[in-house]
């Protein structure tokens, strides 16, 4: 996952934590392409929204593929701004496979548990108690 589809920057792994058949991982959102700069400001959001999602659900693909002790698993990414904001947060379970397969690439990241408020097509960040960019140890 060197490079998105969208975006050659690279994802920052905030942290991975793997406990007997749990996992937690966080990261940073790719930045918009370098060649993406004189695009509408929009455009740009908006790819930035689709390759954070593509990474969201390759995330938990891999993860569940590279570890197969690892049950379930929450996911917080965070997109890059002053100070970091979370814009995707979400709860998987290596069973977790959508019945049928969905084009909507929204949709499908909302199939395998992955929770994010979009408002034309824009992630907003998600104002509640987990937008803190705390590491939690339990």
């Amino acid at each position: 996952m060197r490079f998105g589809e969208l975006s050659r920057a690279p994802m920052q792994l905030l942290r991975l934590e793997v406990r007997e058949h749990e996992a937690q991982c966080e990261w940073l959102a790719r930045a918009n392409d370098p060649w993406d700069a004189g695009l509408p400001l929009d455009q740009k959001e908006r790819y930035e929204t689709e390759q954070a999602l593509r990474d969201a659900i390759k995330v938990r693909n891999f993860l569940f593929s590279s570890l197969p002790d690892v049950r379930n698993a929450s996911f917080k990414v965070y997109r890059r701004a002053r100070l970091p904001e979370l814009i995707i947060t979400g709860e998987s379970s290596r069973d977790d496979e959508p019945p049928f397969r969905v084009s909507s690439l929204v949709m499908q990241a909302k199939l395998y548990g992955f929770r994010f408020v979009l408002s034309e097509g824009v992630f907003e960040a998600l104002n509640n108690s987990e937008s803190s960019l705390e590491f939690t140890n339990q």
